[in-house]
């Protein structure tokens, strides 16, 4: 089931839930009276981010922060099963519930799993990071934890009795901050902003040689978010031309292998491209791009991969603005800023309906130029490190190995 078909189902269906729903909690809560001062030790605390790779990466600060204001707390964080692999990769969080929402059937067979796994669970603080899901509301509102945080959005006022406490949904913000929003509500002292680091990661060995990581896709939530399969392959053309010794690897998922095949194709005569979509590990992505020179990439989950290895990400912004999601100093990000953009929080289907003219104004020679940015960096960074090691009037006898 793609993601589209997932947001109808939300809004037509978990509405109907969600409405009736929060006038039970607003009743059943004036007679019971429970305290929600926030003042008492959290033994347990639960998230939830269904969707988004990138926004579980973003959202680490806060798991790192509320690590140490209860450092006793178990962290228990709910996703769907596509996050599985990069949820296992974060040492902080000590539990993972899975929600299997593949098809409709198995989305509602294993919502009732996750409810009776939560009830069991018994949450002191459950902090939902969803924005627009009424499904996460109603989800977070069914485990009965005690205190319960979401975000507010002005067109979603039923949720107000949903949850216990309620944080304004800033879309001018970066989205890390957002999520930190939380920390400060719980009156946290230190607060973490560096993203988790993926330091257990190998360097991959997959591509021999020098290479840089292009990334073509984005996930199916904002197809809008992609550069023109044209437009990389006069990028790819225009680097092979300036740096031949400098191979490229193309990334994408198991779903995206026909798509990043339209552009590889073109080069399918020499070894100069290297398509890996479909074949690599969640081990085998992170440590490509920590192998890599230096990553392209639209919007989306690589982005933030590649700036939690502390890796220089050219990324190519149209549907979403980088004051939100280009979080991190490794990120260089390209961005025409048209008078319709950012929609992305605005819109199911945005008014151009596919025809991105925030991604289609981006030139190659734009993303060219900071590609030559990108390598002069990297040699200087080489030659640096080689002077270091062998001694300023020196001879290279081997690689410099990056990672």
């Amino acid at each position: 089931m793609n993601t589209k078909n997932k947001i109808i189902i939300d809004r037509l269906i978990g509405v109907l839930i969600a409405l009736p729903l929060n006038y039970l909690v607003r009743f059943v809560g004036f007679f019971t009276r429970f305290d929600h001062s926030l003042s008492e030790e959290k033994r347990r605390i639960i998230i939830s981010k269904y969707k988004g790779m990138g926004s579980i990466i973003q959202c680490t600060p806060l798991i790192k922060t509320l690590k140490i204001k209860y450092p006793n707390a178990q962290i228990v964080f709910v996703s769907s099963v596509e996050n599985k692999m990069i949820l296992e990769k974060i040492d902080l969080i000590d539990e993972i519930i899975l929600l299997d929402d593949k098809t409709v059937f198995k989305l509602v067979g294993s919502s009732f799993g996750l409810i009776w796994r939560l009830l069991k669970k018994r949450g002191d603080l459950f902090i939902d990071l969803e924005i627009y899901s009424n499904f996460s509301s109603v989800i977070t509102t069914l485990s009965i934890a005690k205190d319960r945080f979401g975000f507010y959005l002005n067109t979603s006022k039923y949720r107000l009795g949903l949850y216990t406490h309620m944080m304004y949904f800033n879309t001018t913000a970066p989205i890390t901050q957002a999520y930190l929003q939380f920390a400060r509500l719980l009156n946290c002292e230190e607060i973490v902003t560096s993203q988790y680091d993926f330091k257990n990661i190998e360097t991959s060995n997959l591509i021999d040689g020098e290479y840089i990581v292009i990334n073509v896709n984005a996930s199916d939530l904002r197809l809008e978010r992609r550069w023109s399969p044209e437009s990389f392959v006069q990028l790819i053309s225009a680097i092979r031309n300036e740096f031949p010794l400098i191979k490229v690897v193309l990334i994408g998922s198991k779903n995206e292998v026909d798509y990043v095949g339209q552009i590889s194709k073109t080069f399918a005569e020499d070894n100069y491209v290297n398509d890996v979509s479909g074949k690599t590990s969640i081990n085998d992505l992170i440590g490509c791009i920590k192998g890599s020179m230096f990553v392209i990439t639209n919007d989306t989950g690589p982005m933030h991969l590649s700036s939690a290895v502390r890796k220089r990400t050219i990324a190519l912004f149209g549907p979403c603005s980088p004051s939100q999601y280009a979080v991190g100093e490794f990120v260089i990000p390209i961005y025409k800023n048209l008078y319709c953009s950012p929609c992305v929080h605005e819109f199911l289907i945005p008014p151009c309906k596919g025809n991105n003219q925030c991604m289609q104004l981006i030139q190659v020679n734009e993303v060219l130029k900071e590609v030559r940015k990108a390598v002069q960096f990297e040699n200087e960074i080489v030659s640096l490190n080689t002077k270091t090691y062998l001694g300023e009037n020196s001879t290279v006898l081997g690689k410099v190995v990056r990672g």
